[in-house]
This record gives structure tokens, C-alpha cells and sequence, in this order.
């Protein structure tokens, strides 16, 4: 029996082709009284089937656990001289924004000074707050921008906070709810990219517009330093204000890949940055460093997509294309990501999605660097390190962490010998009967996929395992090896397999990994999914039938496809803050930033392939479709709410059991809070148990 019923609601009757067809196009009121009903009682009926077990109960608080763990580590960021933590547990759900010491930080327990208390503030204001950053200052730190969200969406409230005095600035610098752009030039001016009114936000929902605000001035009189186009992403500008090296920029994204970088000079005359518009560029001190997205000559040479590239800013804007190749991926080796320290660049290298770490030192008079390693990964783990304070030394903090490995943090100098131990992540489940693999799949086209499997040692091959596969496949991200207490309590320690699957669309090898699945070719993401989930069943690790997948947002998107398209893999599926509705993607919440990445539908010729992954379109009667969980948020305002709503509903009204919940806060990680947060992780895992384990049927 399907687990809604059909509605009883008829759609509006539209004159654009694109709805005329859509029954459920009613849903796309998002707080509309009789949607967020609809919403609610579908809730009810998931809750009732779902989470009200026992089982249920045990699992939930055994993931709160793990997110309220006064034993995890306190990741800082430092601002000044002292080092920042944003903390939540069960005492401060909202969380704590807090500051201590280096020496202070290296015991067992800090003492910690709270600068913001958000669930004081949230209680004063009567607004449920959600922490997004604050941005401080340079280089005095007395001050910052506080970014506050309402109920976990991407816009935001910013007001100025003063770090001395730990209290909001009267009458400073305060922005109303807004998806901004904003940061400072100086302690008097800043740089704001806002709504400022009609015609003031781009199609995708972000501003156009960039102002120069001074202190105590109104907003509306803020003077206009860059207009973008109404069909561009958004604008912003910024000014590094390192000692000795200030300078303003202005960006124009035009889209989610591709961009314009201008120098900004004091009489407000702009000078491009001559890169490709799908390059990365990042400046720092007298250095630029450029990530080419697709083979760029210049200077006489030729460089790979993936590479990271160096040259002296200020000779490179003067005319000179002197440039240093610093990496140069291959088919097997790609750049995770890089991080300065005052006099060292380090490189975090991923082969075969597994990290090593190399510390490169450019050399006095000269474009050579020295190259030195700093060590690799424990096998099929993930190690990452960044520098502490670029301006000030050449500290580091470095981590280590693998699905069966609770993460380790460490501090240490480049040039003074290994780093030492700081703090440990407790282990929150039992990983000694555990043992983790890589393996590589053959997709459609003979690509070669590789995929993590953490599974019991004593694995039998039968055919019978409740496996959980995961992927994202989207915007150049890469998935590697990391600890999840919530994963191994809910999933692991009660003999389930785990499956991470590196499809392409992801980074996992650079550009091209990414850029293999863009637009028309889409479906290979599916495809490669796909091949993983045969490579299971082929090796008997399990069946279609003990075969549950999971995603969210892009990932969740995957989910849809592989319900309409690859029904017959699996058991179960789950699908958290996804698109769905591919025809009317670039019309809801912020979807039209995404037209790079999936094409426009709106296209005659481009809807012709966008078509074969959207799975609202694609879902018909009397297919042999799984069992399907969607969950998102209202609060969502980046995907928004409308397709799981549509999906379920459409799925609903054929006759399939699709359950749905939606938190009606939460923003696109659909959580305000870990109480939220194991819920939805909670409903997620009891779902597939419920359809996909050993006994289900």
C-alpha cells in the first residue's frame, strides 16, 4: 500500500507549457497555510511509521550522543592572538562562540572565555538564531561582522560586534536579512553587496550590486563601485588588508564556474586580472595563484586543467607571464586543496582519493620553490593541514582521521622536526571487528570508479548484508575517508556495510573528474553509481534487495535518478534536500546559480538531455520502484522545500510508497541544532533498516 493517498487539490491552470501539465504546482507556495499543512500531516504519518520505536529512540540518542560529546575536538580558528571555537552540546544547543589561548588550548580542558552566548541572544531577541560566521577585522581583530541566520536559511542578518568589549556595536554597521556579499575595507567602510531593492538581486536570487558603505552614513547612500548583470550569479568586493600588501578587489561570477577578478585601485579605476574566467585565483602577499579549469596558454606554454600555477602578482599585472608550475594532476593524482603559512605553501595531494601532504617554499629572486614532503595518510585515510596564521609564522594544525579512525589533530612548525599530537576524537563505536577496502568498478563507458566498503571482518559473501551506499557526484567535491560516530552507531556496530562511491561529477581526480559529468553528460554520475551498486551485487556482498542508497542535495538529485532509472538495485532509498523538479529547477530558490553545472532547462535544445535526469518528469505508473524517503526543510531557501514536496507527492498520487518529512527549520542542512540534526540522521538510517535489513521483505 503506497503511504500517502492521493490529494484532493488541483493545480492552478498556468499558460507557460512548463506547469500546464503539473498537478502538484500548488506545493510551490512554500509557507503557504494549506502547503505547510499538507507538509505537517505528511510528517505525522512518516514519524508515526518511523520514529516512534524504541529502536528508533536508541538510535537517535545514541547519535545526540555523539554530537553533544563534551570529548569531541574543539577545532579553532585564530583571530589575533587568541584562538576562536564555535561549540554546541546539550547545555547550549544554539551553541557558544568562545576564545582561549594556545597554551590554554593544549590541555585536556580549556578554559574557555564565551564571547557570544546564541542561545542568550536568541532568547533576548526571540528569533531562533543559527551561527554563520563572523568576520573580523584585519589585522587589529577588534572587530567583526556577525552573520545570523533565521531558522538555518542562507540569508542573513549582519551586525558589527566588538571583540574587546564582546558586544554588539549601537548604531554600527548592521545589515537586515539578505542573501549579502559584505566585508570590510577598513574600520569605516565596508564593502556591501545586498538587496538594495528592485532590480537589485540576479535571477539566481544573490545580489548584482556592490556599494562602498561608510560609518554612519545610510545604506541607501552607499556609493556604487561594480553593477553585474541581472543573468550573472552575484558580485562582491573585498580588501586584503595584510601589513604591506593592501589591496582591493571586485569579483564578478557569472556563473557557478566561471568569473572576473579587477584590482581595485584608491580612485576606484579597475584592472582585470588576466586569467580564464574558469580559473581559481587566489592572491596572497606578493603571490598569485591560479587553478586553471581547462588547458590555459599563456606565455608560450600550455598548462593541464587541475594544475596550481604561480607567479609575482604585481609582475604579473605589469605584463610579465613568468609563471611556476607548483602541481600537474594525472590520470590517478589530483589537488585537494592548498594553505599558506608566512613563508611556505602547503599541498594536500590526493591519489586515488587517498592524501599525502607536500610543502613547497618559494625561493628568494626567483620563480623556483623548494618542494619537501610532509608526510602521507596511514592507509585509506584522509590527512589534511593548514597553516594557523599566515602573517605571522609558519604553525600549522594537521589531522588525521579514516572511517574507522577517530580523528587526531596536531600542531606543528614547517622546519622544526615532526608535528606533535594535540588533542584526540574519542572513539564512539566499536571498530575492532571493522575493516575497510577500496575497490573500482567499471561504468558504462569502461571508466574506472573506485569505491570504500567498511564492512565486518568476518564478512560473508552471501548476498544478504544490508549495504548503505552514498555518493554526491557534483560541483568538483570530492568524498574521502572520514570518521562518522553517528554512521558507526547507527550503522556499522549493527552489521550493516558502508559505501562510499567516487562517481564522477565529483573532484576526486581534478576538473576532469568533474567536468566528465557536467550538462548533457549527466548521467554518467548514475551510470557510475550504478556500476558500483552491480559491482556489490557481483561480488555477493549483497542483493537488490538488501541494497539501500542515499544523498543529499546534488546527491539527493542522484537518488531521484537512480529511483526512476535503476529501480531494480535496490531496496531503498533516501533522498535528503534535493533537487527533483529538473524542468523547473531555475525558477525555485536560488536553482538558476546552477545552470553551469546541469544546463537550462528553459533550452529547448538543452531540456532535450536535461529531461533524462530529472526525476520528477521521469517517474511513471507501474514501474518497479523501491521504497523512498525524501526530507528537506521550509527553511531551505537554497533548494528549497518544492521538489521533495512535488516528488513525494507525484510518487503518492501513482500508487508508490513514498514517505516524506519535512523540518520546518533547519535551512539546506535541514537542522537548527544536534537535536534536530540526529533526528533527521535518525529517520534516515530507521528508514533503511526498515526496508533493506536482513529480515525486510
Amino acid at each position: 500500500m503506497p503511504f500517502f493517498t492521493a490529494d484532493s487539490y488541483t493545480a492552478p491552470m498556468t499558460s507557460t507549457s512548463s506547469t500546464q501539465s503539473d498537478e502538484h504546482l500548488w506545493l510551490e507556495d512554500i509557507d503557504g497555510a494549506e502547503q505547510l499543512e499538507w507538509a505537517r500531516q505528511h510528517n505525522a504519518k512518516t514519524v508515526q511509521r518511523y520514529a516512534q520505536s524504541p529502536d528508533f529512540e536508541r538510535m537517535e540518542q545514541g547519535i545526540l550522543e555523539v554530537l553533544d560529546s563534551q570529548a569531541r575536538i574543539p577545532m579553532v580558528r585564530k583571530i589575533g592572538p587568541l584562538f576562536y571555537n564555535f561549540w554546541r552540546d546539550r547545555k547550549n544547543p544554539k551553541g557558544l562562540w568562545r576564545r582561549t589561548t594556545l597554551a590554554e588550548y593544549r590541555k585536556p580542558r580549556p578554559d574557555w572565555e564565551t564571547v557570544i552566548d546564541l542561545d542568550a541572544l536568541a532568547e533576548a531577541d526571540k528569533e531562533n538564531w543559527v551561527w554563520h560566521g563572523a568576520q573580523c577585522l584585519q589585522p587589529d581583530y577588534k572587530r567583526c561582522l556577525i552573520s545570523l541566520s533565521r531558522g538555518g536559511a542562507d540569508a542573513n542578518v549582519v551586525r558589527e560586534f566588538d571583540l574587546e568589549l564582546k558586544e554588539f556595536v549601537a548604531s554600527g554597521f548592521a545589515l537586515p536579512e539578505a542573501k549579502s556579499n559584505v566585508a570590510w575595507k577598513d574600520m569605516n567602510h565596508l564593502y556591501v553587496a545586498t538587496d538594495f531593492g528592485p532590480g537589485s538581486m540576479t535571477s539566481s536570487s544573490y545580489p548584482r550590486i556592490v556599494k562602498e558603505w561608510k560609518r554612519g552614513t545610510p545604506l541607501e547612500s552607499a556609493a556604487t563601485v561594480y553593477e553585474g548583470g541581472a543573468d550573472d550569479m552575484t558580485v562582491s568586493a573585498w580588501r586584503d588588508n595584510t601589513p604591506g600588501f593592501e589591496r582591493d578587489f571586485v569579483s564578478r561570477q557569472m556563473d557557478f564556474y566561471d568569473s572576473e577578478t579587477w584590482l581595485r585601485a584608491s580612485d576606484g579605476r579597475l584592472a582585470k586580472i588576466d586569467v580564464p574566467d574558469d580559473a581559481s585565483t587566489e592572491v596572497t602577499r606578493e603571490w598569485m595563484l591560479v587553478e586553471p579549469r581547462s588547458p590555459w596558454t599563456v606565455g608560450g606554454a600550455t598548462y593541464k586543467p587541475g594544475s596550481l600555477l604561480a607567479a609575482r602578482f604585481d609582475d604579473y599585472m605589469a605584463g610579465k607571464r613568468e609563471i611556476t608550475v607548483l602541481f600537474e594532476p594525472d590520470d590517478t593524482t589530483a589537488l585537494d586543496d592548498h594553505s599558506w603559512t608566512r613563508h611556505h605553501l602547503i599541498l594536500n595531494v590526493m591519489h586515488d582519493v587517498v592524501n599525502k601532504l607536500e610543502v613547497l617554499t618559494p625561493q628568494a629572486g626567483s620563480q623556483q620553490w623548494k618542494r619537501e614532503s610532509l608526510g602521507g595518510a596511514p592507509e585509506l585515510s584522509t590527512i589534511a593541514a593548514g597553516g594557523i596564521d599566515e602573517d605571522e609564522n609558519d604553525d600549522y594544525f594537521l589531522t588525521v582521521s579514516g572511517f574507522l579512525q577517530p580523528t587526531t589533530l596536531y600542531v606543528g612548525t614547517i622546519g622544526r622536526g615532526e608535528p606533535e599530537p594535540l588533542k584526540d576524537s574519542p572513539a564512539f563505536f566499536d571498530a575492532s571487528g571493522l575493516r575497510v577496502s577500496q575497490h573500482f568498478a567499471t561504468s558504462k563507458d569502461g571508466t574506472r570508479v573506485p569505491y570504500f566498503e567498511i564492512a565486518p571482518k568476518n564478512l560473508q559473501a552471501n548476498g544478504s548484508n544490508p549495504t548503505l551506499q552514498y555518493a554526491y557526484g557534483g560541483f568538483e567535491i570530492s568524498l574521502q575517508p572520514s570518521y562518522s560516530g553517528a554512521i558507526g552507531r547507527a550503522w556499522l556496530e549493527q552489521g550493516g556495510v558502508y559505501v562510499v562511491a567516487n562517481i564522477r561529477g565529483g573532484g576526486e581526480y581534478g576538473p576532469r573528474w568533474h567536468q566528465a559529468a557536467l550538462q548533457r553528460n549527466r548521467l554518467r554520475t548514475c551510470e557510475d553509481f550504478a556500476a558500483v551498486s552491480e559491482h556489490l551485487i557481483a561480488r555477493n556482498i549483497t542483493s537488490p534487495r538488501h541494497l539501500g542508497a542515499m544523498g543529499g542535495s546534488n546527491g539527493g538529485l542522484l537518488m531521484g535518478n537512480m529511483l526512476t532509472l535503476y529501480p531494480k538495485l535496490y531496496g531503498a532509498i533516501v533522498s535528503e534536500v534535493a533537487l527533483l523538479d529538473m524542468k523547473r529547477y531555475t525558477h525555485l530558490s536560488a536553482g538558476a546559480s546552477w545552470i553551469a553545472e546541469y544546463g537550462d532547462p528553459d533550452q529547448p535544445e538543452e531540456w532535450a538531455w536535461i529531461q533524462a535526469f530529472s526525476p520528477y518528469e521521469n517517474a511513471k505508473k507501474g514501474q518497479p520502484y523501491p521504497p523512498a524517503l525524501f526530507t528537506t526543510s521550509t527553511r531551505d531557501d537554497r533548494v528549497g522545500p518544492v521538489h521533495a514536496r512535488k516528488m513525494a507527492a507525484k510518487l503518492a498520487a501513482m500508487g508508490y510508497d513514498a514517505s516524506f518529512y519535512e523540518n520546518m527549520e533547519g535551512g539546506h542542512s535541514a537542522a537548527t541544532d544536534n537535536k534536530e540534526a540526529a533526528f533527521m540522521d535518525a529517520l534516515g538510517y530507521a528508514y533503511l533498516w526498515e526496508h533493506i535489513g536482513r529480515t525486510s521483505t
